[in-house]
């Protein structure tokens, strides 16, 4: 239990971190009723851009605003696929992310990888500030869980606002009758590519994030990102639908799902002694168990009402 308590730190922060991503993907799965593979390339490109422009000199915020418009861009190109091109999304997004592989390579100038060495560059997040922070050496304001934190709030405040406005909720309508909305005089295929933007934007933002903590961006970073996104989506919805029903929490719950899904892991791996290649199994199993979580609670009150009704 110790070596779990010691790790409980760095999985919350990993978990906000993969939760930016989370909400990138919430916004497409639940409110565009998209399923977006976009993510695994996208995510990646972010991680990629942030890093090339911070070994080239760039300023860290200019280095991630950039990042989050690759992602946008990314998302765009899905977007077009998928309304000008005719092509399924799911479709549209596995091409855009096969796509991306080569042109994530090309940014890091054909390298599998780039450093972001914590003594030579200003992070914003590091692993090596979360040891500082505990053993004293650096502000606490400068802890990963407070400042990803922060970030994750006004995140949401901006996508609340951003959702509430007439162009947000007519992306809301495309996605839960898109019929209805175009009756309405709505551009769905606007509002597609738009909502496929914004995610992949916040995907990107977050790969961004996830290679400064790590030190570094690598072609293989954002692979599994889709399954981690509806693992920390399922696993907010399972444990907090009842309770959050405002946008604003429901966007809070995709966070702390995601953190939950890392803490889990965590305990996985620090209390069974299991060997980190198993990672992908392990993820898999406990995506699967928050997928069967609702099913099996249904079946259970279905069962229920039927001996009620016997009786």
């Amino acid at each position: 239990m110790t070596n779990f308590l010691n790790a409980l730190p760095g999985a919350v922060s990993q978990g906000l971190i993969w939760g930016i991503m989370a909400i990138g993907v919430y916004l497409t799965y639940k409110i565009l009723s998209i399923s977006d593979l976009t993510v695994d390339g996208s995510f990646c490109t972010g991680g990629a851009v942030c890093a090339v422009l911070m070994t080239a000199g760039y300023n860290i915020w200019l280095s991630m605003l950039l990042a989050a418009l690759a992602g946008l861009l990314a998302g765009l190109v899905t977007g077009f696929f998928h309304t000008k091109c005719g092509i399924p999304a799911i479709l549209a997004g596995i091409l855009t992310q096969l796509g991306l592989w080569s042109v994530n390579l090309a940014i890091m100038d054909m390298k599998a990888n780039v450093s972001l060495n914590v003594n030579n560059f200003d992070l914003l997040v590091s692993l090596r500030y979360l040891q500082e922070v505990q053993k004293g050496t650096r502000p606490f304001w400068q802890h990963p869980i407070f400042v990803v934190g922060l970030m994750t709030v006004a995140l949401i405040g901006v996508l609340y606002w951003f959702f509430g406005t007439e162009l947000g909720a007519s992306i809301r309508a495309t996605g839960a009758n898109g019929n209805m909305a175009r009756a309405q005089g709505i551009n769905t295929s606007f509002n597609q590519v738009l909502g496929l933007g914004l995610s992949n934007a916040l995907v990107a933002l977050s790969g961004a994030m996830l290679c400064q903590y790590n030190g570094f961006a690598e072609i293989n970073m954002g692979r599994g990102a889709i399954v981690i996104g509806l693992a920390a989506i399922i696993i907010g919805d399972v444990a907090f639908g009842k309770i959050f029903r405002n946008f604003g929490l429901k966007l809070l719950a995709v966070s702390i799902g995601s953190i939950i899904y890392y803490v889990v892991i965590q305990f996985v791996i620090s209390e069974f002694k299991m060997n980190t290649n198993y990672m992908k199994l392990i993820s898999a199993l406990i995506v699967a168990l928050f997928l069967a979580i609702p099913y099996w609670k249904q079946q259970y009150f279905h069962k229920k009402g039927k001996v009620r009704q016997n009786a």
